[in-house]
Order: C-alpha cells, then sequence, then structure tokens
C-alpha cells in the first residue's frame, strides 16, 4: 500500500489463536538466573604501581603487572584512578578481576596496528578466526568486570578508520574460508588484511558485568558478546562514531539483561547475531537466546537489529520501554537473507517510543537481496504499544518468500503519525493487526453533503 495516510482498526488477516502477550514471567525468570560477579578483596592502584595519568607515557607493561598481581591474588578490583592513561597494546583479562574505571578517568588506546598483535582467537562478522586483539579480551574467564565511571577511548577515527576502504580481501577470505569449512587454526589475518579488531570482546566468559563506564571512538564493534553467558550491561553510556561502531553486539550469547543504556553509535545500537552462514549452521546449539534489553535510550543507525549474522538461530529476545535519544534509520530491525538458514521467532517488543526514523519496524528475510538455498525461519515477532512521529519511507515492512513465508506475525496499539510508505507486507501469513494507526486518525465518517 502506498499512500500517504493509512486507517487500520481492528484488522485481522487469518483466524488464528497466537499468544502475543508480552511474557514478563520469563524476563523475570531469565533476569533472576543471571549471575553478578564476584571479586576477591585484594585491591590494586596503578598509580601505586607507578602508571602516569599524563595521556603520554605509556602505561601498558603497568596494567599489565596489575593483572599478573591480580592472579596471583586469584583475583580482585583494578583501580584506574582520575587521569589520561595511554595504553600501547591490549589490556588481557583473567577470571575473578573488575577493571574498575573512575569518574574522570580515562584509558586511552594506541590507534598503531602493531600493538595488538600476536594473534588471539576471536570473530569477524560471524567467522571465527585468529586476528588483532580486541582492545580489552578476555577469553574463557569467570566472574569478570568493567565498572566504574569513567572513560574507555578506542582512538578508533585515524589509523582504524583507514582500514575501511582496505577491508575488502580479508574479508571476502574469511567468508571463503567460512564456506568451505577450512580449518581453524589456518585462519590467520592480522597484518596485511586490514580486519579492525573489536574494542571490548569477551569470548567464552561468565558471569559478566559492563557497568557505568562511557565508551568512546571504537575501532569497530564496541561491545562483542561472543559465546559468552550470564551477562549484565547497564547504566553505560556512548559516543562511538566510526564505521561498523555497533554499541552492543551479543553472539550466540545466552542470558544477557540490557537496561539503561544511552547509545550513541555511528551503527546498530545492539546487534543480536548467532554467526554466519555454514559456520553458524554447524551450531545451532549454541543459538543467541534469551535476552532483555529495556530502558535505554537509542541514538544512532538503528536500535535493535537481529542479524544478518545469525545463523544458528535466535531466539526468546524482549525489548521494552525504550525510547529514541535522536534520529535512528529504523527502529526495530530483524534481517536475514538467503544466505544464513536459521531462524528467528519468539521476538517481544513494547512500550517503545520513537521520533523521527526512516522505517519503523522492518522485517526482512531478503537482506540486500543476497544469496539461496538457506532461506531463515521468521516466526511468533510481537509488538505492542509502539509510538513513531515519522518515517520517512515506510510505517511497517514484513518481506518473506513465497516459499519460505513469515509467520505469526502481531501488532497492537501501534501509532505511527506520518509515514511516506504506510504498509508493505508480502509473503507472511498469520499476520494480526489490532488499533494499528499509521497516519491521520479517522474519526465519524462524514455526513452526506446537502444539495
Amino acid at each position: 500500500m502506498n499512500i500517504k495516510y493509512l486507517f487500520l482498526l481492528l484488522l485481522s488477516w487469518g483466524s488464528f489463536s497466537q499468544n502475543s502477550d508480552f511474557p514478563s514471567a520469563k524476563v523475570d525468570s531469565i533476569v533472576n538466573r543471571i549471575h553478578l560477579p564476584v571479586f576477591p578483596s585484594y585491591e590494586v592502584n596503578v598509580v601505586k604501581l607507578g602508571a602516569k595519568g599524563d595521556s603520554i607515557t605509556d602505561n601498558k607493561k603497568i596494567f599489565d603487572k596489575a593483572m599478573a598481581l591480580c592472579k596471583k591474588n586469584n583475583g580482585g578490583t583494578i583501580i584506574v584512578p582520575k587521569g589520561i592513561y595511554k595504553i600501547n597494546g591490549p589490556i588481557h583479562f583473567i577470571s575473578n578481576v573488575n577493571l574498575r574505571i573512575e569518574k574522570g578517568a580515562k584509558i586511552k588506546f594506541s590507534d598503531n596496528p602493531k600493538d595488538y598483535l600476536p594473534l588471539v582467537l576471536t570473530s569477524w562478522e560471524g567467522t571465527m578466526l585468529y586476528n588483532y586483539s580486541p582492545l580489552i579480551y578476555a577469553n574463557n574467564c569467570t566472574n569478570i568486570a568493567i565498572t566504574g565511571n569513567g572513560t574507555i577511548d578506542g582512538e578508533g577515527g585515524k589509523i582504524w578508520k583507514s582500514f575501511k576502504t582496505k577491508e575488502g580481501e580479508g574479508k571476502n577470505r574469511s567468508r571463503d574460508m567460512n564456506h568451505n569449512n577450512t580449518p581453524l587454526s589456518e585462519r590467520k589475518f592480522g597484518e596485511g588484511y586490514f580486519l579492525r579488531p573489536q574494542m571490548i570482546q569477551f569470548l567464552n566468559c561468565k558471569n559478566v558485568l559492563v557497568e557505568n563506564i562511557r565508551i568512546e571512538n571504537s575501532p569497530f564493534w564496541c561491545l562483542h558478546l561472543l559465546k559468552s553467558k550470564s551477562i549484565t550491561i547497564r547504566g553505560i553510556s556512548y559516543k562511538s562514531l566510526n564505521h561498523n561502531n555497533d554499541g552492543i553486539d551479543p553472539e550466540y550469547a545466552k542470558d544477557v539483561l540490557i537496561e539503561n543504556v544511552n547509545f550513541d553509535n555511528g551503527d546498530d545500537n545492539v546487534a543480536i547475531k548467532a554467526g554466519r552462514d555454514h559456520e553458524g549452521r554447524a551450531n545451532t546449539a549454541t543459538p543467541s537466546e534469551n535476552i532483555v534489553i529495556r530502558n535505554c535510550n537509542f541514538k544512532g543507525l538503528h536500535g535493535v537489529v537481529i542479524g544478518s549474522e545469525m545463523s544458528a538461530g535466535v531466539q526468546n529476545v524482549f525489548v521494552e520501554n525504550c525510547k529514541t535519544a535522536g534520529y535512528l534509520k529504523r527502529g526495530i530491525y530483524l534481517k536475514t537473507n538467503a544466505d544464513r538458514g536459521g531462524y528467528i521467532k519468539n521476538i517481544f517488543v513494547r512500550n517503545i517510543q520513537l521520533d523521527q526514523v526512516e522505517d519503523c519496524l522492518y522485517i526482512t528475510a531478503n537482506y540486500h537481496g543476497e544469496g539461496k538455498g538457506y532461506q531463515s525461519d521468521i516466526s511468533n515477532v510481537h509488538f505492542s504499544n509502539i509510538s513513531c512521529n515519522k518515517a520517512s519511507e515506510s510505517g511497517i515492512v514484513i518481506q518473506g518468500f513465497p516459499d519460505k513465508k513469515i509467520k505469526n506475525i502481531t501488532l497492537n496499539n501501534i501509532e505511527i503519525k506520518e509515514a511516506k510508505n504506510a504498509l508493505s507486507n508480502e509473503n507472511a501469513e498469520n499476520v494480526l493487526m489490532t488499533d494499528v494507526f499509521i497516519g491521520q486518525r479517522a474519526t465519524v465518517p462524514t455526513a452526506v453533503s446537502k444539495y
């Protein structure tokens, strides 16, 4: 329907029964089983070890020493007091450590790629491989945290930013290795391939907390939750506007709480992923699941995204009580294509306030029109109590395939005050709309004119 104003009230397609109520009890059960990390009483202050917060001195060895002392004491808290601490290389976590960056403190990382060698096991756009170390990296750790009211600056706007135009060869090589099932030990990148590292990555970790810090100027994705579980992200803020600066990327992640976050990103605010193509489909035992996003302020490219790398499956995602703090291209965006396979199901979104967007609610199985042979299953997606002031393009878009339809979509109490294109719904079945208004609400019908 390509009309400026559309009024839809109590409109349903198909007679069917589906439970679209927001499952608050399920949300509570997820949150209640997430464990916050617990730390030994040992504390070490980096300044007392000789660190200089003068924004010039390289403090890499001091931070490494602080982590080693925590290891000797079976964990503890590393205190970073007020000052600007240059670090020429990554911070690698061990278990049972809280990195506490206090108010007025900033960790500023080097942007020399050589500082992030040797290679570490990581992932790049859904494919596991060896690459530059993320700036803050934890692998197989339990009970870890980054807390405080300080800032982490990834210095991503210069050298790292220049990698974007050079990444094609490395990106294509990684995808070929994915599709050809190349042994992981042979997937070595780093110098010459220009694949930027994530700013913060937790790989195979459990009981993780990131709280109250500010994240700025990331080289690539800001906060990557990879193959990890029992995670709490709360009270953090962003100003990270470089290429591909997603705010939070849960990937093969389980039991995640994201709340009270102020986003300001050059890409997606939250992008839920689950591996790419052949490799992702081989990991269906570890989908991304049980993810709660609430009380957040969105600003950037898209608010909440699922995909496009989601081949192991994404299920049980609950988004509520969020609003925009500025322009978004799309509010809620589910995207996959015929290369992915996998599924997106049991998605519940309620109480969302959007201002100006390009598209308000967008579900597509044909992202970029790419791929063949592995169409995804998209089903049981429920939107309720959503308002939007203006969609410069489309209010609601649902795009399936003729032989793989999107199923069981409910939209309840949706109001989009203005949209260039109100509704595009194709190759979907069991779509139920109740109290949906796009454009100016209709009132009582006008009377017949008298002659």
